[in-house]
């Protein structure tokens, strides 16, 4: 393969739009609360929350293959440092590469949010590099999820709302909360299908604790909950928020897939699948919360 797909290969393309709905998200909820939104801000957000997920995917690529967690036995896509296609020094350089552009594009961020936006961008740089690095990699915990769900969905939703509109409420972080869980599931069917693997390497994940029949009730929860949590959030929004509705017969015959699965490759479909409906069910939320201010728009 060409150096140019192999690092595409290597940021893990096939997760990187869980990065991207937080922000379509954040943005629309400015727009429809405030009529605020900045494309400048939007593109600046965009790519600082991309770099700091491809850096820490890279950076999971060189530690998981260092501390003997990716073998040949392992079920996932295949990586780069297990592949031999780069050397764990050559990854760890482009997660630094991934670190840094996000830390410059954070720069514009924080002139335009001060300290909040400060310490949210140095906390999630240093928690992108402390997922797998450290005495205590959060991917070695049954934290990751917990993780995942903050940093995708709080932070970074809060995050692009509060750069958009200048303030922040619970209802923004409530509706946050639900591509949150998605990503967080994400996660749980990779934990889910490394689950063997990991424990020879002492890689303690929430699957371990829980065990996959557990693990499959857990995952359920995580989809079914962001079209649950909707109807509660009428009282804030329009009741157009309802469209993402439109993804449930996804989500359903995706968990239907998901639990008749034996341990195998095809958990990887599931894992893209799911990060599909995150980004299926966010575009239809997201015009949900931009459509009475389009119709309105039209109507004058």
């Amino acid at each position: 393969m060409s150096p140019l797909n192999i690092w595409w290969l290597a940021i893990r393309p096939k997760t990187l739009s869980i990065s991207v709905t937080p922000v379509l998200l954040g943005s629309a909820l400015s727009w429809e609360s405030h009529g605020l939104f900045s494309i400048l801000t939007f593109i600046v957000i965009l790519v600082s929350a991309l770099c700091i997920q491809i850096g820490t995917n890279l950076y999971n690529d060189a530690a998981d293959f260092e501390k003997g967690a990716d073998t040949e036995e392992r079920l996932g896509p295949q990586r780069a440092a297990q592949q031999g296609w780069l050397n764990a020094q050559q990854i760890k350089l482009g997660a630094f590469i991934s670190f840094l552009i996000a830390f410059i594009a954070g720069i514009y961020l924080v002139w335009l949010g001060g300290i909040t936006i400060i310490i949210l961008g140095l906390l999630s740089i240093m928690c992108g590099y402390a997922y797998t690095a450290g005495p205590k990699p959060i991917a070695y915990s049954p934290f990751g999820e917990l993780f995942v769900l903050i940093f995708f969905g709080f932070a970074a939703v809060g995050g692009t709302f509060y750069l958009q509109a200048h303030t922040i409420n619970l209802s923004v972080l409530f509706i946050a909360s639900t591509i949150g869980s998605l990503a967080a599931a994400i996660l749980l069917v990779n934990n889910y299908r490394d689950l063997d693997g990991d424990r020879k390497v002492n890689k303690l994940t929430l699957v371990h604790y829980t065990g996959r029949a557990m693990a499959q009730k857990i995952y359920i929860a995580m989809i079914i909950y962001p079209y649950l949590l909707l109807f509660t959030l009428l009282s804030d929004y329009s009741w157009l928020i309802l469209l993402s509705i439109i993804s449930l017969p996804i989500a359903i015959k995706l968990i239907k897939y998901f639990l008749k699965l034996e341990i195998s490759s095809e958990l990887n479909h599931v894992l893209a699948k799911t990060a599909q409906l995150q980004l299926i069910y966010t575009l239809f939320l997201s015009l949900g919360l931009l459509l009475p201010s389009i119709l309105t728009m039209g109507q004058s």
